[in-house]
C-alpha cells in the first residue's frame, strides 16, 4: 500500500470508529444526496408519469394518483382565490382525511404554510396556536365547530372551512355516518359568511383560473408542527422543505424491501411528524397505496388487517397491546407483512418479545421494528436495520445523520459505552420554534467547537458496535398511548381553580395506554376535598386541556413530598405508585 493510501486509508478508518454505526450501510447508501425541491415537486417527481397507481385508500375509497393531484391543484387555487400568498400560514386542523391532506400538499404548491393541529386541542390550546402563527385560512373538521366557534372568533382567522370525516367514504358510509353522527351537529348559521362548506371551498378553485406557480426554496418554512419542547408550553415547530424530504429519503432506505402498489396502514395522526412524513408523505412518493384511519375503531382495525393486508404499518404500543388482546385477530395471517415499526414511545424487553411471538404465530417472518425520535427532527432520526435490532434497543442513526452523547451539564461528549444526554445532528433538524427563538437556543445548542446539536432530553448510550439504546428520560415528559404529556401543562391547569395551593401530576403504569397521568392535590390551609371540588377541577381540565392529557386519577393530599433542596419530590410519588401496583399483584 503507498503511503499515500495508507494516509487516507487511516482517515477513513478513523471516521467509522467514530461512527461505528456506518458499517450496516453500502458505499451508496452513505453517499445519498439530499433533495433541495419543495415537498410538492419532490412527491410528484417521483411518482412520475404513470399516475393511474392507487395513492389513498379511505374507508374502500380508493382514489389513484390522478385524481390527487388534481384535487390539490383544485384546492391550491381556492386558497388563492380566498387570499392566501407565499409565505401565509393555513391551518389544518383534521385527522387523517384526504381533504386534509389535498390542502397540505396545495399549501406547498403555492408557496404557503402548513400549520398542523391536533383536533382534540382544547380551545385554549388552538388560541394560542392560531395567535402565534397570526393564521388567517383555517381548515376545520366539521365536528370541532361547536368547541373552537368562540375562540375562532377572537382570532384574525377571517374564513375557515367545515369538513366533515364523510367528504371522501362510499356512499352507503356516507349514509350511515350523517345518521348516526352528522345529523346532530352543531353548525353556524347560514348568513354567518365567515364559515364555508368544503364543497363550497372546492367550487371555487374548480372555476378558477389562477395559474400561479410559486418558486419554493428548500430551505423555506413548509410545515408548522407542535410539542411541547423541554418546558411543556405548546410550540410551533418550524421544518423546512430540505428536512422534510430529508426525512422521506431517509425512510425509503429504512424500508428498502418496499415496492409501489404495497400498502401502508396509516393510523399514526397526521398532526404529528410520525404519521405526517413517515406514514404519509414517505409512502406517496414511493407509489404506495396509503390505507387512511382518521380514528381508531378495533373492529375497523381488524377488517383491515383482514381484507387489506398491509405490508407496512407504524403505531405506538398502545396499538400492539390491543391487536394481541383482540380475539379477532387470533385467525388473521400476517405474513405479507414487510415492516412493523414502534414508535412515538419505548417498547419495553418482555413487550417486545410478545409482539414478535405474536407476529411469528400468526406467519410473519419479521421482528417488530423500533424507531426513534422527536418531533423537533420531524419524526425519526434512530431505526433498526436488520443486524441493529437487539432486544432493548433503538437502533442506528438513519442514513444521513450523527449521534452523540454528552454529559447534561457540560455538554462534553462522553465515550462509547457511556450514559448521557442524547443529542443529533441531522438534515431533518427542524428551523427553530416559532417566535421563541429562547427555547429555540435551549434545545439546539452551540458546542465549544461550533457544531450545531439537537438535545433530546433523554439519556442512553451508544454501544461499540454503533447500536443505541435509550434508558430514561431527562425531563418529566409523559407518553399516553403515543402523545406527549407535560405534566407542568397539566398542574398548571389544575391549579387555575381558586381553592388549589399546588399540585403535582406524574404518569403511572397502564396496561393499554403505557402510562396516565395522575394528579396530586393540596388544597389551601382549612379546604378539605369535596366531590364539588374535584369535579370543577376536572371541568377545567377538560377546558383547558386536550383529551390524552386529561389526569385519569385525582388523590388529594395534605403535603407533597419535598427534596433537599425544597423542591417537589415528583420520584418519590411514581415510587409510591410503583410500590402500590406491586402490591396489588402479590393479594
Amino acid at each position: 500500500m503507498t503511503p499515500i493510501k495508507d494516509f487516507f486509508t487511516k482517515i477513513f478508518k478513523k471516521r467509522e470508529d467514530d461512527k461505528p454505526w456506518l458499517e450496516y450501510y453500502s458505499r451508496e447508501e452513505r453517499k445519498i444526496k439530499f433533495t433541495e425541491k419543495s415537498i410538492y415537486n419532490y412527491m410528484v417527481d417521483e411518482v412520475g408519469e404513470d399516475k393511474d397507481f392507487i395513492c389513498l385508500n379511505y374507508f374502500g375509497n380508493r382514489l389513484s394518483y390522478n385524481e390527487f393531484f388534481y384535487n390539490i391543484n383544485v384546492a391550491a387555487k381556492a386558497l388563492r382565490e380566498y387570499g392566501v400568498k407565499q409565505g401565509d400560514i393555513v391551518t389544518i386542523c383534521c385527522p387523517n382525511m384526504p381533504e386534509a391532506l389535498y390542502v397540505f400538499y396545495a399549501c406547498n404548491k403555492i408557496g404557503a404554510v402548513a400549520d398542523m393541529v391536533h383536533p382534540l386541542s382544547s380551545p385554549e390550546q388552538l388560541r394560542s396556536y392560531l395567535d402565534n402563527s397570526k393564521s388567517r385560512i383555517l381548515i376545520l373538521v366539521d365536528f370541532d365547530y361547536d368547541k373552537f366557534k368562540e375562540v375562532i372568533e377572537e382570532t384574525l382567522v377571517y374564513k375557515t372551512v367545515l369538513v366533515s370525516p364523510k367528504e371522501s367514504m362510499p356512499l352507503g358510509l356516507t349514509i350511515g355516518y350523517t345518521v348516526t353522527r352528522s345529523i346532530l351537529q352543531k353548525r353556524p348559521s347560514l348568513s354567518n359568511n365567515k364559515y364555508i362548506s368544503w364543497k363550497e371551498f372546492m367550487g371555487v378553485g374548480v372555476v378558477s383560473n389562477d395559474k400561479y406557480r410559486a418558486k419554493v426554496n428548500k430551505d423555506d418554512l413548509a410545515v408548522i408542527l407542535h410539542s411541547g419542547g423541554t418546558t411543556g408550553t405548546p410550540k410551533g415547530i418550524m421544518i423546512s422543505n430540505y428536512s422534510f424530504n430529508a426525512l422521506a429519503q431517509q425512510s425509503a432506505v429504512n424500508v428498502i424491501e418496499v415496492r409501489p402498489k404495497d400498502k401502508i396502514l396509516t393510523l399514526l395522526p397526521i398532526f404529528h411528524g410520525f404519521g405526517l412524513g413517515v406514514c404519509v408523505h414517505t409512502p406517496l412518493c414511493l407509489k404506495v397505496e396509503t390505507i387512511l384511519m382518521p380514528e381508531y375503531d378495533a373492529n375497523r382495525f381488524y377488517k383491515i388487517w383482514k381484507y387489506d393486508k398491509p405490508n407496512v404499518i407504524l403505531g405506538v404500543p398502545t396499538l400492539w397491546e390491543g391487536m394481541m388482546s383482540n380475539p379477532k385477530f387470533d385467525n388473521v395471517d400476517m405474513s405479507q407483512l414487510k415492516y412493523i415499526v414502534n414508535g412515538g414511545d419505548y417498547l419495553t424487553i418482555p413487550a417486545e418479545a410478545r409482539i414478535n411471538d405474536f407476529l411469528h404465530r400468526h406467519g410473519a417472518h419479521i421482528n417488530i421494528g423500533k424507531g426513534y425520535g422527536m418531533t423537533e427532527s420531524v419524526a425519526a432520526t434512530a431505526y433498526t436495520f436488520p443486524g441493529t435490532n437487539e432486544p432493548g434497543s433503538i437502533g442506528i442513526p438513519m442514513v444521513g445523520n450523527t449521534y452523540m452523547i454528552c454529559d447534561p451539564e457540560t455538554m462534553e461528549e462522553l465515550p462509547l459505552g457511556e450514559e448521557g444526554e442524547i443529542c443529533v445532528q441531522a438534515p431533518t433538524l427542524m428551523m427553530g420554534y416559532l417566535n421563541n427563538p429562547e427555547e429555540t437556543e435551549q434545545m439546539l445548542r452551540k458546542h465549544k467547537d461550533g457544531s450545531i446539536w439537537l438535545h433530546s432530553g433523554d439519556i442512553g448510550y451508544i454501544a461499540p458496535n454503533g447500536i443505541i439504546y435509550y434508558t430514561q428520560r431527562l425531563k418529566r415528559m409523559i407518553v399516553v398511548s403515543g402523545f406527549n404529556v407535560y405534566p407542568s401543562a397539566v398542574e398548571e391547569a389544575i391549579a387555575k381553580h381558586p381553592l388549589v395551593d399546588k399540585a403535582c401530576v406524574i404518569g403511572i403504569p397502564h396496561k393499554y395506554k403505557m402510562h396516565v397521568p395522575k394528579a396530586f392535590v393540596v388544597l389551601k390551609k382549612d379546604v378539605e376535598p369535596t366531590a364539588k371540588i374535584k369535579k370543577e377541577i376536572i371541568d377545567i381540565c377538560k377546558e383547558e386541556l386536550s383529551v390524552y392529557s386529561l389526569p385519569k386519577y385525582y388523590e388529594f393530599r395534605k403535603e407533597l413530598p419535598k427534596t433537599l433542596y425544597n423542591k417537589v419530590d415528583f420520584k418519590k410519588l411514581e415510587n409510591e405508585e410503583l410500590a402500590k401496583i406491586e402490591e396489588k399483584k402479590k393479594k
